[in-house]
């Protein structure tokens, strides 16, 4: 099947094959006679002094050379570029490239509507005082969706913050989500996290971590376990170009190219790492790159396109499986909205660029306009959708607030088999203080 897929899609296979980079020597003196070997990113093109035979050392083989050869970038040369099925006008490049089927296209349409409107509502909620805390994903929904449709349900996904879509995808209905972010008796995590910290065990979606970087070097692990199982199952985790900076990330993409585990890292680079810039972030062509080093294959792709992103999903995870092996994919995008609600965008960016860039290449409004130029799709259905899927979420969250929170003895479940004496008196003492002052607790905590 890796085969067929490839030779499907032959721009997406060759992206996916850069030149490996020799790290630049340490700076010498002017006596020294130096030459570079140079790289065009672009074009591949070498430039190799006289080799004086075969050099081989324990974990490597190249040549002797009676020159100090470093590598470099050709100045001015063209950053890797990115694959794009479908741009955003809605127009496909190459029909034969759109590999979903109509139904699928129009189901994840209506799905990332769904998400859309739940954001819409979850921010807003939060703003009125009635959850806590609250992240949006308005922007990225094709990066959540792609992916998503090209993974296999039995893979494993270990997610950052802002890739709920995955999740929704796989069947954690809205409710789920609001029973989460209330907190209510029916959070599948008790009301032990913060909103928006998703997880299903049913759902192979690993329990969202606040601190950054901490799911990627659990990731390789997971996919080691499934190459030693022979499962036929790879991993997927998530993470932002910010998080692309923590060391966590380095000794997650080492272990899995050496020990060679079917794991596809999705880096998700919506150009901030909260505040701030990508251009304050790495002074290389981006995270993709960061792949060669690791000695793993890597792409670039819109993320804002649909299409390309299942494309190179869809591949690389067929590759990972088949040949135990770890892929990079780096998907280009942009966050539009707050990073959270704790943060204010127009601290650090400006309105005319959110609406050109973000606004611009919106990733809904591109599913939308290639449907309705397929005849598939119509402004009446549209606006029916909408108004539909707001109503029907707004019963869910006021649903969700009406339940109860869960009780106090939830505070001390699932860590002991058996509850252990000092967990016990904390347990009473608590209970003693509640009755004590009943009128600060819930009812249900009494």
């Amino acid at each position: 099947m890796a085969r067929s897929l490839a030779s499907r899609l032959p721009a997406l296979a060759r992206l996916s094959r850069a030149t490996p980079v020799r790290p630049l020597l340490p700076s010498l003196s002017h006596s020294t006679p130096v030459r570079t070997q140079t790289t065009d990113m672009k074009r591949g093109d070498r430039i190799i002094q006289k080799e004086l035979g075969p050099a081989s050392y324990v974990g490597m083989k190249s040549t002797f050379s009676s020159d100090i050869e470093t590598c470099t970038v050709v100045p001015g040369h063209t950053p890797l570029p990115v694959y794009q099925v479908l741009d955003s006008e809605g127009r496909v490049h190459d029909s034969d490239q759109v590999s979903m089927s109509s139904e699928e296209v129009l189901d994840i349409y209506k799905q990332m509507i769904t998400l859309t409107q739940m954001d819409k509502l979850l921010y807003e909620a939060q703003r009125h005082g009635r959850i806590s805390f609250y992240m949006t994903c308005t922007g990225e929904e094709a990066m959540h969706y792609g992916s998503a449709a090209a993974l296999s349900p039995e893979d494993m996904v270990y997610a950052q913050y802002r890739e709920v879509g995955v999740l929704m995808y796989r069947g954690f209905s809205p409710e789920d989500c609001m029973n989460q972010c209330t907190g209510n008796v029916l959070d599948l995590a008790k009301a032990r996290q913060m909103p928006v910290h998703y997880g299903s065990r049913k759902l192979n979606f690993q329990q969202i971590s606040s601190p950054l970087g901490t799911q990627i070097p659990q990731a390789p692990g997971t996919a080691y376990a499934f190459k030693l199982q022979g499962a036929n199952r790879c991993v997927c985790v998530y993470f932002g170009d910010g998080s692309a900076s923590e060391g966590d990330t380095h000794a997650a993409m080492n272990f899995a190219a050496t020990l060679q585990c079917p794991v596809l890292f999705f880096c998700r680079n919506n150009g901030y790492a909260i505040s701030t810039p990508a251009t304050d972030q790495y002074a290389g062509d981006g995270i993709v790159m960061r792949g060669i080093g690791y000695g793993m294959e890597a792409v670039r792709v819109d993320g804002n396109d649909l299409f390309a992103v299942y494309n190179a999903v869809k591949l690389y995870r067929e590759r990972a499986v088949s040949e135990n092996a770890p892929f990079l994919i780096e998907a280009m995008t942009y966050r539009v909205g707050h990073h959270s609600t704790s943060d204010d965008w127009k601290a650090y960016r400006h309105e005319d660029e959110v609406r050109e860039i973000g606004t611009g290449s919106c990733p809904v409004k591109r599913v939308k306009l290639f449907l309705i130029s397929q005849g598939l799709w119509s402004l009446k259905e549209d606006e029916d959708l909408i108004q539909q899927t707001k109503g029907n979420l707004l019963q869910t969250l006021e649903r969700a607030e009406r339940q109860p929170k869960p009780g106090v003895d939830s505070l001390f479940t699932d860590v002991y088999d058996e509850l252990p004496n000092h967990l016990i008196k904390q347990r009473d003492s608590i209970k003693e203080h509640i009755k004590k002052y009943p009128n600060e607790y819930p009812k249900q905590f009494q």
